[in-house]
């Protein structure tokens, strides 16, 4: 097993502030689906890794060399076995810690869903709970519902509800929660692409909040409902499971509703070049692992007898 193998599990300590820096120079949307993007792409090449150095000790092992036919060693790296060992471990704990985030983003968006339906009325895709504490979130599903309490309508005027609604429809409509779900398993098989989480749900934010501002053609109209909702409302058991308007740094997404300016272009040198370093770290992270799995592959073949 050459070196490359260690390659991907090393890249996302320097892809993952890249991929964080560049996103604040992006648009909102392409900033989401660069940070989800490249989360994905460096867990999955991490996580491939750990598969090959622990599948390379595997081979190492004599009951399973001889269910391949393959004469020992395998590989002349005195290293592997005890670097299997440990992979072992990692790709064991990724795992677990896979299952176990898939599981409970499951569990508490049906429970949050189960609650919804129990406890509210429905009209289209609205639901509406008798709760006299302001909050309003969307929940994905089939159908995806926008969930608000009667508190969050009435602290708010007509105009801002319409407002708040559109925020909670784009998240709906663009699928926010599968971007916020790709990164929770990347995170789960590489603790480094946390750091990625933040800024993911700003971008996402700031996303439905341009979308709200163009669905009612007021931008200073989107903002005051986001900053009048994020003050009335109170902390909710759902977050986490559910998209809302309230959620992230508030006063900086208002700002950027109120900025004469749209949303900011990938012009300067400097987001060119940390771009640059992105895009270099996802194409080597994989092809250091493709390259890792060929040589795993020739070794058996080696291995095997085979020219």
């Amino acid at each position: 097993m050459n070196v490359a193998v260690w390659i991907p599990l090393l890249l996302p300590l320097v892809a993952g502030p890249a991929a964080r820096r560049l996103a604040e120079a992006l648009p909102p949307r392409a900033a989401a689906w660069l940070l989800a993007g490249s989360a994905v792409v460096l867990a999955g090449c991490s996580t491939a890794a750990l598969a090959l150095l622990a599948g390379a000790g595997a081979l190492q092992m004599p009951p399973i060399a001889a269910l391949g036919h393959l004469r020992l060693p395998v590989v002349g790296d005195e290293v592997t076995v005890p670097a299997a060992c440990l992979a072992t471990a990692l790709l064991t704990y990724v795992a677990v810690a896979f299952v176990r985030t898939a599981r409970r983003h499951t569990v508490l968006t049906a429970r949050a869903r189960r609650a919804a339906a129990r406890d509210g009325s429905a009209a289209g895709d609205l639901t509406v709970l008798q709760d006299p504490g302001p909050d309003a979130y969307a929940l994905p599903g089939r159908p995806g519902r926008i969930v608000v309490t009667t508190g969050m309508l009435r602290a708010l005027d007509p105009e801002e509800r319409e407002a708040l609604l559109a925020h909670e429809r784009a998240h709906l409509a663009g699928r926010h929660h599968l971007f916020l779900s790709a990164l929770a398993l990347s995170a789960a098989c590489h603790p480094v692409l946390r750091m990625l989480s933040a800024p993911l749900s700003y971008a996402l934010e700031r996303w439905a909040d341009e979308s709200a501002a163009a669905a009612v053609g007021d931008r200073r109209l989107a903002a005051r409902a986001i900053g009048r909702a994020a003050l009335a409302a109170r902390p909710s058991a759902r977050a986490g499971v559910a998209l809302s308007a309230t959620a992230g740094p508030v006063p900086r997404r208002v700002a950027a509703l109120l900025a004469a300016a749209p949303a900011p272009q990938l012009r300067a040198r400097t987001p060119r070049m940390i771009a640059a370093v992105l895009a270099a770290c996802l194409a080597l992270s994989a092809a250091c692992a493709l390259e890792a799995a060929h040589d795993l592959h020739g070794s058996i073949e080696v291995a095997q007898g085979e020219p």
